[in-house]
């Protein structure tokens, strides 16, 4: 799977931005994509989940109510509408894929883990000052 992010950038604390991902896969489509982040010094963070079969979505407690991930009609191309920002948000915001089945079921019960997630983007720079 190819996976590319577009929309970072920086905003003022209180500011929305809006990143996409365009996915393309070749022999196995995924089950679930989402969106990390990594902050300097800290772990990769996962933030936000969408199911592709049935768009049930999750999200991380830091951004539930900021921030929606959605997922258009032809399952390639991955939001994150991102409000409200605050300094904390500021990190290199990463879109991930995954062919696990089941996997959101896992997420829902514990939260997102790199390692459920087999695709990768190169990330792109969200800065809130």
């Amino acid at each position: 799977v190819q996976l590319v992010e577009s929309g970072g950038g920086s905003v003022q604390a209180g500011g929305s931005l809006n990143l996409t991902c365009a996915a393309r896969w070749h022999f196995y489509s995924p089950h679930c994509l989402g969106w990390f982040r990594q902050a300097p010094g800290k772990d990769r963070e996962g933030v936000a989940a969408i199911y592709t079969g049935d768009d049930e979505t999750y999200y991380a407690d830091s951004v539930k109510g900021r921030f929606t991930i959605s997922l258009d009609n032809a399952k390639t191309t991955l939001s994150l509408q991102m409000s409200n920002l605050t300094p904390e948000d500021t990190a290199v915001y990463y879109c991930a894929a995954s062919t696990t089945w089941g996997l959101m079921s896992y997420i829902q019960s514990r939260g997102m883990e790199s390692s459920d997630f087999d695709g990768w983007g190169q990330g792109t720079q969200v800065t809130v000052s």
